[in-house]
């Protein structure tokens, strides 16, 4: 009998010595297979399959800890997909999942539901009642955490407690090499990504299309579904414009803040400091669908000139604070970007107002002084013709001579006159509403202005002036039925505007409204308005105000 005894007594030993040779050959094996691969999702969920495995467990999870120490990700399996559909939002660390967060120590359990810190399940969650917990360590810092429930045929035990243990240690050094890995597969990408940049910007293309690749290249490598950057190209900031965006629909781009507003883009453009948000959750979110956000600025010298944001669509998984140099980086050629973009055009400028002198030189040296000497010799020959009609003629020649001088002597002023200083110039002001008003009418009205005109004419007499120019020609394109229109402008010690026509004159049934404005515009600085015939035929407007100084 006592034999019999201690051999079932060594026999059961026996069994216990195999099934705890068949467990470290399972955690070996498991240790093994985590190791094998270097993406990290494919890890994660590797070291949850076979933490599952070795307990014999129903249901496992493995939770990453966020930045603000809630679950950012949670990878899971036991449950399949129409199950999880009825389950709403996955669980963000609250109840027994934030009792390992706070106090990261194994944790067993033999009913979830009497634990302290539980707060219950959400509705159509499958029914969990032991569980087993372990913290997943990267070196000194807590990764997330492993959580079995639900252990077939029992309890989980003190040795499942002291396998997962072990299986935590191997997944820490696992998710360690993966996120080396991952690091190392980004900054190849990022390089090649800058390379790609530095290449479109030498190939001689236009900012433009550098700055969609940014914004390309930034939501690619950042795993975003969307970017875009955000510009601010005046100097008083109170527009913005959408320099270039990847991954959004043309009503997303509608809804992008050009105001500046919008919870992340303010936050950024005002202190300057990159940001990550889930702008699902804001009140101002837009564009709407998407929901975790990071942006980061622009900067030019001290000043924050832009925004750059990726963006997930709403439920996807939180960006990572390490995230936020590599979106530095592509803010960074971004700014790159545009400052050659500002070199390449003031250059451009630069070499366009020099070929604007050369021609203004060739223009004032030559063609006038050779167009000068014609009509001296002409005048010189008409001294010595005694036949009328030559005579007429010879006088027609000598004047469309010096109308064809002034006429380029205000091409050479035009031609002096920078871009910004043409847009605040009255004489350049005066030429386009003539050019506005004449517009897909037939007339090639011809425009002579001399003296002081941007100098001497006060900015609220300017104002009127193109009034009574815009009235003017309106009046002769509508009722002259003119082939010929002439306006001169004349500044010395009075702003003298005349249009002349060679139309049908001024008919007695046009409302004189707007000729009564011109006249007490005149009035109203001490001048005159006037309406004369032609001899041949037509209408000169003669509007005229003493100029002070």
């Amino acid at each position: 009998m006592r034999l019999d005894e201690l051999l079932a007594e060594m026999a059961q030993q026996l069994d216990e010595i195999v099934r705890t040779r068949d467990r470290m050959h399972g955690l070996l094996d498991a240790i093994l297979a985590i190791a094998s691969g270097l993406e990290l999702d494919s890890t994660l969920h590797r070291i949850i399959t076979a933490a599952t495995e070795l307990v014999d467990a129903r249901y496992g999870a493995l939770g990453v800890l966020g930045p603000d120490d809630d679950l950012s990700r949670f990878v899971y399996v036991g449950i399949d997909e129409r199950t999880r559909a009825k389950m709403g939002d996955l669980p963000r660390g609250h109840g027994v999942l934030g009792q390992l967060i706070s106090d990261p120590r194994p944790l067993r359990l033999t009913d979830l539901s009497k634990h302290p810190a539980s707060v219950g399940f959400p509705p159509n969650h499958p029914p969990m009642r032991t569980f087993l917990g372990a913290p997943v360590r990267v070196r000194d810092e807590v990764y997330g955490n492993l959580y079995l429930t639900e252990k077939n045929g029992g309890e989980f035990t003190a040795d499942d407690e002291v396998v997962v243990q072990a299986l935590a240690a191997a997944a820490g050094i696992a998710v360690q090499n993966a996120k080396l890995y991952e690091e190392v597969i980004r900054r190849q990408r990022r390089l090649e990504a800058a390379s790609e940049i530095t290449t479109e910007l030498l190939s001689g293309s236009t900012p433009e299309r550098a700055l969609h690749l940014v914004a390309k290249r930034a939501a690619q490598l950042c795993q975003a579904e969307a970017a875009f950057i955000l510009l601010a190209p005046h100097r008083d900031r109170a527009t913005y414009e959408i320099g270039a965006h990847a991954g959004l629909s043309a009503d997303d781009v509608a809804l992008i803040p050009t105001d500046g507003s919008g919870a992340i883009v303010e936050h950024v453009l005002t202190d300057g400091t990159p940001i990550l948000e889930d702008i699902s959750t804001l009140e101002d979110a837009r564009p709407g669908g998407f929901g975790p956000a990071a942006g980061v600025p622009l900067r030019s010298e001290d000043a924050v000139t832009g925004v750059i944001i990726v963006m997930r669509r709403a439920g996807g998984d939180a960006f990572r604070p390490d995230l936020l140099p590599l979106l530095a980086s592509f803010a960074d050629q971004a700014s790159i970007v545009l400052e050659l973009a500002a070199r390449q055009q003031a250059q451009h400028q630069l070499d366009l107002f020099a070929d604007r002198d050369r021609i203004a030189r060739d223009l004032h040296d030559h063609v006038i002084q050779r167009l000068f000497a014609a009509g001296m010799g002409l005048e010189g020959t008409l001294q010595r013709v005694r036949e009328p009609d030559l005579q007429r003629r010879l006088r027609h020649t000598v004047d469309q001579l010096d109308q064809t001088v002034r006429e380029i002597r205000t091409s050479i002023f035009d031609l002096h006159t920078t871009p910004a200083d043409a847009q605040a110039s009255l004489r350049r002001r005066l030429l386009d509403v003539t050019a506005e008003v004449t517009e897909d009418t037939g007339l090639s009205p011809s425009v002579r202005i001399s003296g002081p005109i941007d100098s001497s004419v006060p900015p609220e007499l300017g104002e009127h002036a193109e009034a009574v120019v815009r009235e003017a020609v309106s009046n002769a394109v509508r009722h002259a039925r003119a082939a010929r229109l002439e306006v001169d402008i004349h500044a010395d010690s009075q702003l003298l505007i005349e249009v002349t026509d060679d139309g049908v004159g001024m008919p007695e049934t046009t409302r004189r409204s707007g000729l009564r404005n011109l006249d007490e515009r005149a009035a109203k600085y001490g001048g005159t308005f006037r309406i004369t015939p032609v001899a041949g035929g037509g209408t000169r407007v003669t509007w005229a105000v003493p100029l002070n100084g």
